[in-house]
C-alpha cells in the first residue's frame, strides 16, 4: 500500500510542470486572439482598399488598392524593427524604450498575460497597419506614392507608436485612467485628424468642388464595407485579450451601434434628399464601428443604441459640413467619420460606462474614479492631448516629406491623367 502512494504521489509530482503550464497559457484566449488578428487584417486587406477603391474614380482605383497593400507590408516590417517596442516597450510615460526591437526576447514560449507574446504582437500589428491606411482617404487621387511611404512610415513612429504607449502601453494616459478598449484614441482620432491635416496641406483635388466626383464602384465599396463590419467584431472583440464575457459584449454592442448607424444615416437622407442611399448607409454603419471602438469594452446594449444613434447624426453633419461648408477635400470623409467619430466615442463612454444608467447602464468607471463628470474630465484630456499632438506632428512630417520627395502631390497633368497609369503603369480595368 505505502509502495502504491509513494508511486501516486510521485507520479502527482512529475504531472505538476505540465499542470503549470497549462495554467500560464490559455488556449482558448491564444486561438481567440490569433483569430481575431486574422479578422483584423482583413479588415485592410482586402476591406478598407474595396471600401476606398470603389469610392474614388476609376483611373485611381488601382492607386489606391497599391496604397493599402503597400502600407500593409511597410507598416509589419516597422513594426518588427521598432514599431512594437516604442509602443509597448517599459520605456517612460511618454514612449517605451528598445528593449523589443526587432521583437528580441520573444520566442515560443514568451508569454503576455496568458496568451503568447508573439500572438498579442502580431494582434497589434495589424492596429498598427490599419491606421496609416485610413489615412490614404485624405489625400487619395493626388498623393506621390513615394510620398505616402515615407509619410505613412515616419508617422507611424512618431504619431501612432507613442500615442499607443500612452493609452495600451502603460503611458500617462493609462494611468490617469482613460477609456480606450479598441482604439477611439489611438487608431480613430489619431487616423482621422491625420488625414484632415494632410487634405489641408495638399489642397484639394483639381475641380473640388465645382466637379462633381462621385464613386465609381459602389457594389465594391458595400462588399469592402461587409468584409469592414464582419473584421471589427476581431477589432473590439479581440481587444478582450480573452474568450470571455468582455469579448462576447464586445461583440454585440459593436454590432448595434453599427447597425444603429447605418440606420440614423439612412433616415436623415431619406428625409433630407427623398431617397436613402446606399453610400450613405455604407458610411453611418462604419461612423456606428469607429464610434463605439472606444467604448466597447465598458458599455451595455442600452448605451451602444444610443451611441450609434449619435453617430449616425453627429458624423453626418459633421460630413455635410466640412465638405459643403469648409470645402475641404478630405476625399473619402475620414475626419468626420474616424475622426469625429472617435472623439465622439471615447467623450461618450465616459458616461454610458456609469453603472446607475438603468436599461443604459455599462460595467464602471476606471479605477480612483467614481462619477461620470470625474472619466468625462480624464477622457477629455485624453482627445485633447491626441488631436493636438497629432496635428502638431502629422503638419511636422508632411512638410519633412515634401522636402525628401520634391513635394507631396503629383503633377496636374498627372492628376487628370489618373495615377493608376501615372504611378503603376496600369489600369483597374481593360474595357
Amino acid at each position: 500500500m505505502t509502495t502504491i502512494k509513494q508511486f501516486s504521489l510521485l507520479l502527482i509530482l512529475l504531472m505538476l510542470p505540465c499542470w503549470a503550464m497549462a495554467d500560464e497559457l490559455n488556449g482558448s484566449n491564444t486561438a481567440w486572439v490569433l483569430t481575431s488578428t486574422a479578422l483584423v487584417l482583413l479588415m485592410t486587406i482586402p476591406g478598407l482598399s474595396m471600401f476606398y477603391a470603389g469610392l474614388v474614380r476609376s483611373k485611381n482605383v488601382l492607386s489606391v488598392f497599391m496604397q493599402c497593400f503597400a502600407i500593409t507590408c511597410v507598416a509589419s516590417i516597422i513594426w518588427f524593427v521598432a514599431g512594437y517596442s516604442l509602443a509597448f516597450g517599459e520605456g517612460n510615460a511618454w514612449v517605451g524604450d528598445f528593449s523589443k526591437v526587432l521583437f528580441s526576447g520573444i520566442d515560443r514560449d514568451t508569454l503576455s498575460g496568458d496568451i503568447p507574446e508573439s500572438s498579442f504582437a502580431m494582434f497589434q500589428m495589424t492596429f498598427a497597419i490599419i491606421t496609416p491606411a485610413l489615412i490614404v482617404g485624405g489625400f487619395a487621387e493626388r498623393m506621390k506614392f513615394s510620398a505616402m511611404l515615407i509619410f505613412s512610415a515616419i508617422w507611424l513612429m512618431v504619431v501612432y507608436a507613442p500615442v499607443t504607449h500612452w493609452v495600451w502601453g502603460g503611458g500617462w494616459l493609462a494611468a490617469m485612467g482613460v477609456y480606450d478598449f479598441a482604439g477611439g484614441l489611438v487608431v480613430h482620432i489619431t487616423a482621422g485628424v491625420a488625414a484632415l491635416v494632410a487634405a489641408l496641406v495638399l489642397g484639394p483635388r483639381k475641380g473640388f468642388p465645382a466637379t462633381p466626383m462621385p464613386p465609381h464602384n459602389l457594389t465594391m465599396t458595400i462588399i469592402g464595407a461587409g468584409m469592414l463590419w464582419v473584421g471589427w467584431f476581431g477589432f473590439n472583440g479581440g481587444s478582450a485579450l480573452a474568450a470571455n464575457g468582455d469579448a462576447a459584449m464586445a461583440i454585440l454592442v459593436t454590432h448595434l451601434s453599427a447597425s444603429m448607424g447605418a440606420f440614423t444615416w439612412m433616415v436623415i437622407e431619406w428625409k433630407k434628399f427623398g431617397k436613402p442611399s446606399a453610400l450613405g448607409a455604407v458610411t453611418g454603419m462604419v461612423a456606428g464601428l469607429g464610434t463605439i471602438t472606444p467604448a466597447s469594452g465598458f458599455v451595455g446594449p442600452g448605451g451602444a443604441l444610443v451611441i450609434g444613434l449619435l453617430a449616425g447624426f453627429i458624423c453626418f453633419n459633421a460630413t455635410q459640413y466640412i465638405k459643403r461648408v469648409l470645402k475641404i477635400d478630405d476625399s473619402l470623409d475620414v475626419f468626420p467619420v474616424h475622426g469625429v467619430g472617435g472623439i465622439l466615442g471615447s467623450l461618450v463612454v465616459g458616461v454610458f460606462a456609469s453603472t446607475e444608467l438603468g436599461l443604459f447602464s455599462g460595467y464602471g468607471f476606471a479605477d480612483g474614479i467614481a462619477t461620470i463628470p470625474e472619466q468625462l474630465k480624464v477622457q477629455a484630456i485624453g482627445v485633447a492631448a491626441t488631436i493636438g499632438y497629432t496635428v502638431i506632428a502629422t503638419y511636422i512630417i508632411l512638410k519633412v516629406v515634401a522636402l525628401l520627395t520634391g513635394g507631396l502631390r503629383v503633377t496636374e497633368e498627372s492628376e487628370m491623367q489618373g495615377l493608376d497609369l501615372v504611378s503603376h503603369e496600369e489600369t483597374g480595368y481593360n474595357l
